[in-house]
Order: structure tokens, then C-alpha cells, then sequence
């Protein structure tokens, strides 16, 4: 192995996680403005945890990996326990936002390349930086801006492409996380919204600073079942999938599953506690966005700072403007559609996991919303990156990005 290369296993990763998650609720607890805009606890302790990490990088001259493995395996987990949480009443309701933002994603989507490729032009660079700082890096992130960064430099010999898009992907990772929440939080202040969903609280024995939850260990092995059905069935669909030439995100099969079993268990009368489901889901959750955190490379900021900075920070304010101005409007202007918005920008700055943690610390303060644990993961993790693709390949066929 490598000697300038210290590799971080996987119980050590999971340590440090959840050190991250400790420190972020610590944080949030001391620092008012954290909590009353629900900075998600993973991002307000994760990002001092990746800077440390990027401080001893520097300082030792080694670069540090971590074992990501587990960080895969908790996404599918959280997934299957949406399709696990999820009901055909639901589904039909969330039918008409989906429909909604399917349509605006491909709006937004062009909306960033637009604003990408202008300030591009006004800083005197290429046009395709342009789209490595939209549609590519942010609603693409990371995955999306290597490949088409690779492509850029190979095809149109674009200096420092692929590190510039993971770079871009980074920032816009923590700027979503930043962002979301509190915007979603000032309208819901602003216009009084309130949840129309009972939340299921889990009983609990309360004493002096501690809370000790009472789960029947029966219905957490239920919950561990059904989860782990989701990943075997979900892996199988998966692989069928793939021999037919169709490639989806192994999440978004166990989700699909985690709904069929849900649906199928209600109707054969079979009664499951959505109790311990909900909260392996929110466990998984807290673990996957927490090791996203501090396994970010911020060193990988540097090498492009300023360009970074501008156009991230056009991006945030228009991104910010199209959800207040035509996501939040056109879904209603009511809470479902305010939990939507906080997962919309969190999804079109970072990523889908990340506009769900914004959801998940703004319905854990406000009230549940269903629909927007719907709406936003279909949209993220299927129609997105379909629509990204296509719509960056039609902007390759015009003149201004091929001289």
C-alpha cells in the first residue's frame, strides 16, 4: 500500500461519524441560530470534523481515504425504510406534486446552466465551465461531474475539468445542507403553515437527562427483516434491470420493493409497527450524511477558490429565488410544499441525501410530511440524473460550447 496514503477502515469511519453527529448536536444545541434554522446535526458537526481532517492532510503530507463501503449500505438501508413508511393513499396524493416538479426540475436544470454559462463568459473562461459549475456538479454532484469532467478534458481539452466539478460538487454538497432549512423554516413561519399528519411517537421513559425509548424487540426484528428483504429482492430486481440494459440506483429498487411489501402486507391484514422502521431509517440516515461530511475533500476547494465562490454563490441565490418564487407556489404554499422546497434546494445544490436530511431536521421540529419523503427521493435518484444527462448532451449540439 501506498505510504502517502492513510487509509481510515471502516469501524474507525463509523466512529468518527458518529463523534460528527455528537458534535453537531452539541453544536446546534449551543448555537441558537443553528437550531431555530435546523442546520442538520450531520453538517454542523461534520464540516469541523472534514476541516481537522484536511488541517492534518496538511500538515503530515499524507492524504487521507476512508472505507466507504458501509456509508453505500446505509443509503439503501434509509431508502427501503421510505418504500417500508410508504402507503397507496400516499402515493396517489403525492401523484399531482411529483408531477409538478418534474417539470420544473428540467426548468431548474436549464436555469443553472444558463446562469452557469453566462457568468462563465463574464469571467473571461469556457463556456463548458459554465456547465461543470450548473446542472453537472450541483444536481449532478459528485458521480455526474467526474464523468462529464473526464469527458471535458478528453474531448475539448478542458484543463482541470473533472477537478474542478468535484470541487464545484463539494461546495454545493455544504451550501445545500446550509441553505434548505432555514429557507424552508422562514416559510413556514412566514405564512403559519402547520403538518396535517399525526406523528407516531415513539413511548419513551423520560428522566433527568436522559430519554430511554421502548421498543418491543419483536417488532425491531420485524423492521431488520423487512429491511434486509428490501436489500436481497432489491439487489435481484437490480441485476434483472441491469441485464436489459436499464440502469437505476440499487437504492431506488429497494425502495420500490420497501413500498410492494408495505402495500402487500396492508392488504393481507398484516399489521407492521412503523415505529422501529422509521427509526433504523433515521439512523441510517444521520450515518450516510455524517460520513458524506467528513470524508469531504475541502483540500480539492482550493485549486479554484474564487471561480468556486462566484459561481456558487449566483447558484444559491438562484436557487433559493426559483423555490420561494415557483416550487413553493405552484405545490400550494402549504407545509408539504414548504418540506419540499427545503428537500428541492438541498437536491439541487448537493444531493438528494442532503436535501432529505434538511426535510428530516425540518420534520423533526415542525411535523411529518409524507408526501415530501415522496416526492423528493423519486425525483432525486430517478428523474434528475435522466434529465441531466439529456438536456447537457442537447447543449453540447449548439455552437457556443463546440468553437
Amino acid at each position: 500500500m501506498d505510504e502517502s496514503v492513510l487509509l481510515i477502515d471502516t469501524p474507525t469511519t463509523l466512529a468518527l461519524t458518529v463523534i460528527a453527529l455528537w458534535l453537531g448536536y452539541w453544536i446546534n444545541q449551543r448555537v441558537s441560530l443553528f437550531s431555530r434554522y435546523n442546520i442538520p446535526a450531520a453538517v454542523s458537526g461534520g464540516l469541523p470534523v472534514s476541516a481537522l481532517v484536511a488541517l492534518i492532510q496538511l500538515l503530515s503530507g499524507r492524504e487521507i481515504q476512508f472505507d466507504l463501503e458501509l456509508r453505500n449500505l446505509l443509503l439503501i438501508a434509509f431508502f427501503s425504510s421510505i418504500g417500508l413508511s410508504s402507503r397507496l393513499r400516499q402515493l396517489l396524493d403525492g401523484g399531482r406534486a411529483l408531477a409538478i416538479m418534474l417539470g420544473l426540475a428540467v426548468v431548474f436544470l436549464l436555469c443553472q446552466n444558463l446562469v452557469g454559462t453566462l457568468l462563465a463568459l463574464g469571467l473571461d473562461q469556457s463556456p463548458l465551465y459554465g456547465l461543470i459549475g450548473g446542472s453537472i456538479s450541483l444536481a449532478g454532484g459528485h458521480g455526474t461531474a467526474l464523468t462529464w469532467g473526464a469527458l471535458f478534458e478528453e474531448h475539448f481539452a478542458l484543463a482541470d475539468a473533472s477537478s474542478l466539478g468535484l470541487a464545484m460538487a463539494t461546495a454545493g454538497l455544504i451550501s445545500g445542507g446550509l441553505l434548505g432549512g432555514p429557507v424552508a423554516a422562514w416559510l413556514i413561519r412566514r405564512h403559519g403553515l402547520v403538518s396535517t399528519e399525526v406523528e407516531a411517537e415513539l413511548p419513551h421513559l423520560a428522566s433527568p437527562g436522559r430519554t430511554t425509548y421502548l421498543i418491543d424487540l419483536d417488532h425491531l426484528l420485524t423492521a431488520v427483516l423487512l429491511i434486509a428483504l428490501c436489500f436481497a429482492l432489491g439487489a435481484s430486481v437490480y441485476d434483472w434491470l441491469s441485464g436489459l440494459g436499464l440502469r437505476l440506483p440499487a437504492f431506488l429498487t429497494s425502495m420500490f420493493l420497501g413500498i410492494l411489501l408495505a402495500n402487500l402486507l396492508d392488504i393481507a391484514g398484516v399489521e407492521v409497527d412503523a415505529r422501529p422502521v422509521q427509526l433504523a431509517g433515521d439512523l441510517s440516515l444521520q450515518l450516510f450524511l455524517g460520513m458524506s461530511l467528513i470524508s469531504l475533500p475541502l483540500l480539492s476547494l482550493q485549486s479554484a477558490f474564487g471561480l468556486i465562490g462566484v459561481m456558487l454563490l449566483i447558484q444559491g441565490v438562484v436557487t433559493v429565488l426559483f423555490t420561494v418564487f415557483l416550487v413553493f407556489p405552484l405545490l400550494g404554499r402549504n407545509y408539504d410544499a414548504a418540506c419540499i422546497s427545503a428537500g428541492f434546494i438541498g437536491m439541487g445544490l448537493g444531493a438528494t441525501p442532503v436535501g432529505i436530511a434538511n426535510m428530516d431536521a425540518l420534520t423533526s421540529r415542525y411535523g411529518p410530511s409524507p408526501k415530501a419523503y415522496l416526492v423528493i427521493p423519486l425525483l432525486g435518484a430517478f428523474f434528475i440524473d435522466i434529465a441531466n444527462a439529456t438536456l447537457v448532451q442537447m447543449l453540447l449540439g449548439f455552437k457556443l460550447f463546440n468553437p
